[in-house]
């Protein structure tokens, strides 16, 4: 048998608009990969690092945008993104906007880009900066729209963090991100909560802490028993602490708050949606019941 010689794969030069905390740590992460990388900022000074360490600087978008075939959004809102856009020659270009944005611009904006000639992925970025380009470190990048993009730039798009393609609607993206950013300010509230009612007692916070991680730990997998009750529309199987038992309790946290001289505004939406289903005859059910509520297409 002849051993066949591995190829290198050759970097894909790629462009860059903005360079924010987030758009410096991506470009970093390419140009530590041997990416040639051209960055372009609305103040140019804000780009003048990257220059240093490789990284070429455009004096606009539209000469940025020209450089390569593969673009890279990274900007403020999507306003920023028209603007920066805004006359730059897209036909032919691959463009990928990482821009935190709404299911509905991420569709709008891709009929925007595909009416000019280019392909399109719409992206939402799970991480933080620190996070961009370090192995392990856990963030990545939602993707959606173009399959054949994402399939095409796959391992560009894997060297500053993992990637979670999500479907081919360009509003997927944006719309798993803040879904899963909304759960996350659900939990930091909870904890917040917490917190606020052992302060006034002798409990170092750094005690308390680890009976709080170990606590939601044990609550995750919840997540999936949601998951499998919503799919089902069932909410009242294999159900242990049902919705009446829990709104029961309700007025124990009340008051446990105002004991505790805490303001209850954080928890208090949550107990009065439970007890709204309660009242309207579904105290058998699981907690996700409650989903219903939410709905405002039904007239919740």
């Amino acid at each position: 048998m002849t051993d066949t010689a591995v190829v290198p794969r050759t970097p894909t030069p790629l462009t860059l608009l903005g360079t924010g905390a987030m758009g410096t740590a991506l470009a970093r992460a390419w140009l530590a990969a041997g990416h040639e990388v051209t960055v372009w900022n609305r103040t140019p000074a804000r780009a003048q690092a990257l220059a240093a360490e490789g990284a070429v600087v455009a004096r606009s978008a539209a000469e940025a945008v020209a450089a390569n075939r593969l673009v890279i959004v990274c900007l403020l809102d999507d306003a920023s993104v028209g603007d920066a856009l805004d006359g730059a020659g897209l036909a032919g270009r691959d463009l990928v906007n990482l821009t935190t944005g709404t299911p509905s611009e991420g569709r709008m904006r891709a009929a925007w880009v595909e009416a000019r000639g280019a392909r399109f992925l719409d992206g939402g970025i799970m991480a933080v900066p620190p996070m961009i380009g370090i192995a392990g470190s856990g963030g990545y990048v939602l993707y959606s729209g173009s399959p054949e993009l994402f399939e095409e730039h796959r391992d560009t798009f894997t060297v500053p963090a993992g990637t979670r393609y999500v479907g081919a609607d360009p509003g997927f993206a944006a719309l798993y991100d803040v879904a899963l950013l909304s759960a996350m300010n659900g939990m930091f509230a909870g904890i917040l909560h917490a917190f606020a009612l052992v302060r006034p007692e002798d409990i170092a916070p750094k005690d308390f802490a680890p009976l709080l991680v170990d606590w939601l730990t044990a609550m995750a997998p919840a997540v999936h028993q949601t998951a499998d009750r919503l799919e089902s529309g069932d909410h009242t199987r294999n159900v242990v602490s049902n919705l009446a038992m829990q709104a029961a309790g309700a007025p124990t946290f009340l008051r446990t708050a105002e004991e505790q001289h805490v303001s209850p505004e954080l928890l208090a939406p949550y107990l009065k949606l439970m007890e709204r289903r309660v009242a309207q005859g579904h105290g058998e059910e699981d907690g996700t019941g409650m989903i219903e509520l939410l709905d405002l297409r039904r007239g919740a």
